[in-house]
């Protein structure tokens, strides 16, 4: 066995580890929480991560080993899908930006899906352009109070916690004047309202922010540092949506071929054409994220994650409009417009027509395509920046 504390390179030693877990914690008789709460603690969370936070110091593509091992003995796991925007992005900002404190407090309870987490950031004022956010922080002793509207948050209505972006200081320009907050969902001060869509749910909901306090203890990074604390998220969360690992023909792709396969009668020359195109591109984009995730091992995601996101939101309206077509009269159906507030989101869920509506939001979340389109060009690409009057002015003079 290595030494305590040094990185674990050696995937038989993995699955010698994951094999005395599941030897003290046998999953039949073991509750699910217990469980994963020990599967923390043993550094098999999340293998990349620290020694002391769910992780063992090892490469990211380990985590494979861990997972199949547990998978095959039928061990729980942490609802991934529930907890996405705790697991995708607060997660990695914590990592990079909190204190030991921070670390100790969140990151075990986040990965066992104890405590859920949302995202704080876009504003009815401050969408695309991020960094015009108009909440503000006001420093009173050794907390902020914070007041201001956020909208689009996914998982409000269940989070404990989530990651803010506010305005401490008016008088700077804007990318510099926003710090980076946890803030806790059950303060008084915090209002949720669900925002119903196209598919007749509310997974999303605007957030009113009312005299919240936040301790100091909560701030990640320094007093306006926000924006550059916050690029590690946004990185991260693009990855998320468009960089998962994935089987062959599954997703978005996976349901059009199922139903070209199912239904002959159906099909023409022109839908089959489209239908191809649909496929190749579908595995050129889950190539593509597959080498994305390699190249994380070496460290943290960059802007090419804007790449695979941008990918994503194409291809997942094109292949469902293609299966409402290829449908015709029985893609125009939808089978329940009841107002219903999911816990999780599963873009392929429930029939073709709810695919189709679904499918329209995948180029807004995450960022709108046209954002991540300037993203390429400038910062992957190295293309000349689009002219910015507002980059030197302070926030509090600009046009709004």
């Amino acid at each position: 066995m290595p030494p305590a504390n040094t990185p674990v390179t050696d995937p038989d030693e993995l699955r010698r580890r994951t094999q005395a877990l599941l030897a003290e914690h046998d999953p039949a008789v073991t509750e699910p929480l217990d469980f994963l709460r020990a599967r923390y603690d043993a550094g098999l969370a999340w293998v990349h991560f620290p020694h002391g936070h769910g992780g063992l110091d090892a490469p990211r593509a380990l985590q494979a080993v861990v997972d199949a091992e547990l998978a095959a003995a039928g061990a729980p796991d942490n609802d991934p899908g529930r907890n996405g925007i705790g697991l995708g992005m607060a997660a990695p900002t914590i990592l990079r930006y909190g204190t030991e404190e921070q670390k100790e407090r969140f990151l075990r309870p986040l990965w066992t899906g104890e405590e859920v987490w949302c995202q704080l950031f876009s504003e009815p004022g401050a969408g695309s352009d991020l960094a015009a956010l108009a909440t503000r922080a006001v420093r009173d002793g050794d907390s902020w109070v914070v007041d201001g509207q956020k909208v689009w948050t996914s998982s409000a209505h269940n989070a404990r916690w989530a990651i803010l972006i506010a305005r401490t200081d008016p008088d700077v320009p804007k990318h510099r004047g926003i710090t980076y907050f946890v803030c806790d969902m059950t303060d008084p001060g915090v209002e949720v309202r669900p925002l119903r869509q196209i598919t007749g749910e509310a997974e999303f909901n605007e957030v009113f922010l009312t005299g919240v306090r936040v301790p100091d203890a909560h701030r990640l990074g320094g007093v306006g540092e926000g924006w550059k604390v916050a690029q590690t998220t946004l990185n991260n969360e693009r990855v998320a949506i468009g960089g998962r690992r994935m089987p062959r023909e599954s997703g978005m792709i996976g349901k059009a071929a199922a139903t070209w396969r199912e239904r002959p009668e159906l099909r023409t020359h022109g839908l089959h054409q489209r239908l191809l195109s649909g496929w190749v591109g579908a595995e050129v984009a889950r190539l593509t994220g597959e080498r994305l995730r390699q190249q994380l091992t070496a460290g943290h995601p960059g802007p090419e994650g804007a790449g695979t996101k941008l990918a994503f939101a194409r291809l997942a309206q094109e292949l469902s409009g293609l299966e409402v077509e290829l449908l015709g009269e029985e893609g125009l159906s939808y089978d329940d417009w009841t107002l219903r507030r999911p816990e999780t989101v599963d873009f392929t869920g429930r029939e073709a027509g709810y695919r189709y509506l679904r499918a329209k939001g995948n180029s807004i979340e995450g960022g709108t395509s046209e954002v991540l389109r300037n993203i390429i060009a400038e910062r992957v690409l190295g293309l000349p920046a689009e002219p910015r009057t507002d980059k030197d002015l302070p926030w509090k003079e600009l046009a709004r």
